[in-house]
C-alpha cells in the first residue's frame, strides 16, 4: 500500500525503483499493491540521455529495509531490474 513518509518514522528507506515513465510507475504501483507491500513514491529528478545527458523527473519508489527483498523479488518476477546503486 502506498504510504506517506510519515508513515515509516524512524525507519531506514531504501530506494528500490525509478519509474521513468507514468504507465510504468503505475504498474509497480499496481504490483506493490498487490504483493501488499508497504511503500513511499516521491518525484525526484535524475539525470538521463547518452549523447544529450539532461535532467529528468521520475517516480523514486522507497521501501522499508525489512520488505527490500519482497519488493526486489515483485520487480524481478515481473523482468523488472531493480535499481541497484553505483
Amino acid at each position: 500500500m502506498r504510504q506517506q513518509e510519515s508513515f515509516f518514522g524512524e525507519q531506514e528507506l531504501v530506494l528500490i525503483y525509478i519509474a521513468k515513465r507514468l504507465r510504468e510507475a503505475k504498474k509497480v504501483e499496481d504490483m506493490f499493491d498487490a504483493a501488499n507491500l508497504e511503500y513511499l513514491v516521491e518525484p525526484d529528478r535524475y539525470r538521463g540521455g547518452v549523447l544529450f545527458v539532461r535532467e529528468l523527473i521520475g517516480a523514486f519508489f522507497y521501501v522499508a529495509e525489512a520488505q527490500e527483498e519482497a519488493a526486489r523479488s515483485c520487480l524481478l518476477a515481473a523482468r523488472i531490474k531493480p535499481y541497484e546503486p553505483l
